[in-house]
């Protein structure tokens, strides 16, 4: 490639080809719409390494100056890792024969990465909006009915927290006139000295970043996807709102209570909950929650740890996700209760979810460890005596119903006698690569510490008190683990459907509506009923005065006639000189 040609294809906007790409896409077929849905992001992936650092691309338009594109670290380690994701997912995806749902993934993940190199509030928001429209359509694709209401869910929650910022985009700017994107909240982290326009923002990134009581979408439309469309949806939306978070509000201080609640809540909806994909939608909302108490403490270091997480939590996650599909896959379940001793028919599928098990519960030598390290140092550098307990609380949790819940009653623990086939290769080798990065990062973290936003001076391994903390944490959560489970008292794996504050707009608000329909219905019956009988009584006049015997249907004499008119002739006359 020329000089000049590189320099004019660095003038695209990043994820702008995949997006184009996707327009080729339904006129292709069969293998070779797979194949370039898998090249598609490599492309992309080159076209990123064209960017360089501090570069911006601007637009006249709607009367005001639009930075499109804005590159810089931060926007460049997520730019990264969602290529990195992307090329992970295709190559998982390769066996769908699906247009829908190749198309909806590459807009998807193309408008999740120009979000995050948006320098504007308005490109932010086109970008905000086509990740929500495009994404429903992997929930939409499993074809079900429980997954087109989980899907038109998922739709109205995205889309209403696009209408909260666009509304206040609007209003920020009538109150400071700019649309850049950049810190929104003031040097004192408070949001008492915030504008309406901020909070309505600050309100949208949090429903995207499944923010306590904003967070049963996510539990919600997951589990509801293909396979395949899981692994997309764990990677890009709820990393895309983090960044936000960090580009515009960091050190927000009502963050950090936010993010222990995060960390906090979903353990116990995760011990019993019977679907291990809906288990695993609850531990991203504990990791969710490690990054937000990050942005919320707002040193170097502690947005460092929440970019860092964010980085390895795409990849464990996704390693996760992959995993519990290629067994749906082979099997048509994911129910706890009716998996076990898979092991034995999916030894490799069973190895790779064992080592991001072990990357999310953050174990030494693993990726989850390298990052979340960063955060807890940071807070315990900010004196956040009582937030750093609950970080810890929570990560015994997540080794719980994450590090040993998804492994052991899907591969190990009782035999449910299901003997299938292994995964497919090409699923195979996604999820190897994203076992190997967790390893590869967790023993060698440093060439992630070079591409976070500031610059790092920390040995994860060098304090070996740290180390051995974490260990006997995680070996305590395993401990108690056994022991609830030989003494019974664990909660059984039931089929059952679990639902915590979703239970408001799916059980409590349909019941409203249906009893204020039932007295409505009631109400209109009755003024039915009356104005029926007001009716009656005016056609039964009306048939006295007209019907056949009525008085003015009889025949009137000549003479009667003219005795009328004259007398009405006469009231006239009367009116008419006494006005």
């Amino acid at each position: 490639m020329t000089a000049s040609a590189a320099e004019s294809l660095a003038l695209l906007p990043p994820g702008l080809i995949l997006i184009l790409g996707a327009l080729v896409l339904p006129f292709l077929r069969g293998r070779v719409q797979a194949a370039l849905t898998l090249l598609l992001p490599l492309v992309s992936f080159a076209h990123l390494s064209l960017l360089s650092d501090g570069s911006t691309t601007n637009l006249e338009a709607l009367g005001a100056s639009l930075t499109v594109v804005r590159v810089d670290r931060l926007s460049l380690i997520f730019g990264i890792v969602f290529h990195i994701a992307a090329v992970l997912s295709a190559l998982y995806a390769l066996h769908v024969r699906d247009t829908t749902q190749h198309v909806s993934a590459m807009v998807y993940v193309g408008s999740a990465v120009g979000a995050v190199f948006a320098g504007d509030l308005v490109t932010l928001f086109i970008y905000w909006e086509l990740t929500a429209v495009s994404s429903v359509f992997l929930i939409w694709a499993s074809r079900s009915e429980c997954a087109t209401r989980a899907g038109l869910r998922y739709l109205v929650i995205q889309v209403g927290s696009g209408v909260l910022l666009l509304a206040g985009v609007v209003l920020h700017y009538r109150a400071t006139g700019s649309l850049e994107f950049t810190r929104l909240i003031g040097e004192d982290g408070s949001l008492a000295t915030a504008g309406p326009g901020v909070l309505l923002i600050l309100a949208a990134f949090g429903i995207k970043c499944a923010f306590p009581l904003m967070h049963n979408w996510l539990q919600d439309a997951y589990p509801k996807a293909t396979v395949t469309g899981t692994v997309f949806l764990s990677a890009f939306t709820t990393k895309l709102a983090v960044y936000t978070l960090v580009r515009g509000f960091p050190g927000t201080e009502a963050l950090i209570g936010i993010g222990v609640v995060m960390t906090l809540f979903p353990i116990f909806f995760a011990v019993i909950e019977n679907d291990l994909r809906k288990v695993l939608a609850y531990s991203l909302n504990n990791q969710l929650g490690f990054m937000v108490v990050g942005v919320g403490v707002g040193t170097e270091l502690a947005l460092n740890g929440a970019v860092a997480h964010a980085f390895v939590h795409i990849i464990y996650k996704g390693l996760l996700f992959m995993s519990m599909g290629a067994v749906l896959y082979r099997t048509q379940t994911s129910k706890a209760s009716e998996l076990g001793g898979l092991y034995r028919s999916m030894p490799l599928t069973a190895a790779c979810c064992v080592v991001g098990a072990m990357s999310i519960s953050a174990f030494p030598l693993f990726s989850g460890f390298v990052a979340k390290s960063l955060t807890l140092s940071a807070v315990a550098e900010g004196h956040h005596v009582w937030v750093w307990l609950g970080l810890l609380a929570a990560s015994a949790g997540v080794m719980e119903h994450s590090g040993i819940k998804i492994p052991f009653f899907s591969f190990f623990g009782h035999d449910s006698g299901i003997r299938c086939k292994e995964a497919p290769v090409h699923m195979l080798l996604a999820m190897g690569i994203a076992a190997f990065l967790c390893i590869a990062i967790g023993c060698y973290p440093t060439p992630l510490y070079t591409l976070l936003p500031f610059e790092v001076d920390y040995a994860p391994y060098a304090d070996l008190g740290h180390c051995l903390t974490q260990l006997q944490l995680l070996l305590f959560a395993a401990l108690a683990f056994g022991f609830l489970m030989r003494t019974r008292l664990y909660p059984p794996e039931v089929p059952s459907v679990n639902l915590d504050s979703d239970w408001i707009y799916r059980r409590w608000l349909p019941r409203i509506v249906r009893a204020v329909g039932g007295v409505g219905a009631e109400a209109s019956a009755a003024l039915g009923a009356l104005a029926g009988r007001w009716l009656a009584l005016a056609l039964r006049g009306v048939h006295l005065l007209h019907g056949p015997r009525g008085v003015l249907a009889r025949t009137w004499s000549t003479g009667g006639i003219a005795l009328w008119a004259i007398l009405c002739l006469f009231g006239y006359l009367l009116l008419a000189f006494t006005r």
